[in-house]
């Protein structure tokens, strides 16, 4: 990279077409923006201009960028599924969600291509629930000429584009059962069943049905058998009234007779930590312990929209909810709309 001086009212130099402007300049009536690649109507404006400050201007070198072809070029990189991108401006490129769902972010890849000098990648939280036009990252290089080797080396964490480092899992239209192991006047039933398809709705997925059953393992049995079976399978069990520390409560008997596998007993969140999740073939099951929690906004309400887009339920979805999982008031955002105003349960 070479260095040149130009000044308005003053010739510049031959052979600068091309070059970028470090400052900005106003010229006949209009500002020429730092970062701009000059023309040759742009130098013989500032050759015609009243006399005014110097600015210097970059010569790029052979294996060099100018900025905005090094932010597309990333951001190309980065970018995945159920993103638009917008700009560059000012060598910033934005990503925002083109559809409601869960956004996914490699924070380890981030961190490793935040490292390369003078790369800059900054996202919004993995797991956020996210809604069209939210933005969720930007990329931007900070110099106006950047080595092309520093880009190679961003794209290279990136896979060169075969393993992007944010994208949005869709919300994908689900059957959702519910098998609830408690008693409730109909009065109670009828806010509570408002509750939950409040929640499923909003994530774009149905209620197929609401089952009640007593506190024995054959009627549970028969609830998940009927859920997870034949025609009538759904692809996501919520339940309520399950104990989640003792091994003999018959959602946990009745799981293992019907053929299904406990993911995990309990996850790294509060409010919600008493959760469990499990899986029936193709169908996961989460479970909260009564039937109140619905009502209130919980480590389910994390669970829930990861699910609700077809991610499998697996000891690796759980885990992530460790990092954030301190799900104070303040840390609502990261939570599907209809929980952000909810109570959280006591404890």
């Amino acid at each position: 990279m070479r260095l040149e001086r130009i000044a308005p009212g003053r010739t510049p130099p031959a052979g600068l077409e091309g070059s970028v402007l470090t400052r900005d300049l106003r010229v006949a009536g209009r500002r020429l923006p730092k970062g701009l690649r000059l023309t040759t109507a742009d130098l013989e404006a500032i050759a015609g201009a009243p006399p005014g400050p110097e600015a210097t201007v970059l010569l790029m070198d052979p294996g060099e960028l100018h900025e905005e072809e090094a932010a597309l070029r990333l951001a190309a990189a980065v970018r995945g599924p159920g993103l638009e991108q917008r700009g560059p401006n000012e060598s910033r490129v934005d990503l925002v969600a083109a559809v409601a769902g869960v956004l996914h972010v490699r924070v380890r890849e981030v961190e490793r291509l935040d490292r390369i000098d003078p790369l800059e990648v900054f996202t919004a939280l993995d797991g956020s629930v996210v809604v069209p036009g939210q933005l969720v990252a930007s990329v931007k290089v900070a110099p106006h000429v950047v080595p092309a080797a520093a880009i190679a080396a961003g794209e290279a964490v990136a896979g060169n584009g075969t393993r992007p480092l944010v994208w949005v899992a869709p919300f994908v239209a689900m059957r959702v059962g519910v098998v609830v192991k408690e008693s409730l006047r109909a009065a109670d039933r009828a806010r509570f069943e408002r509750s939950v398809g409040d929640k499923v709705e909003a994530l774009g997925s149905a209620i197929a049905s609401f089952a009640y059953v007593a506190d024995e393992e054959p009627p549970v049995e028969a609830a998940l058998r009927q859920l997870t079976r034949g025609a009538g399978a759904v692809d996501v069990v919520l339940t309520a009234g399950g104990r989640s520390t003792d091994p003999s409560d018959p959602f946990f008997v009745a799981l293992e007779r019907v053929g299904g596998r406990m993911i995990r007993r309990g996850v790294p969140a509060h409010p919600g930590s008493m959760l469990w999740l499990a899986r029936i073939r193709r169908t996961a099951v989460l479970g909260l312990p009564t039937c109140g929690a619905y009502s209130k906004a919980t480590a389910a309400d994390l669970l829930l929209p990861r699910l609700l887009t077809g991610e499998p339920p697996s000891r690796t979805t759980v885990a992530r909810l460790g990092h954030g999982g301190i799900l104070t008031r303040d840390m609502r955002f990261r939570f599907p709309s209809y929980a952000r105003a909810l109570e959280a349960p006591d404890g």
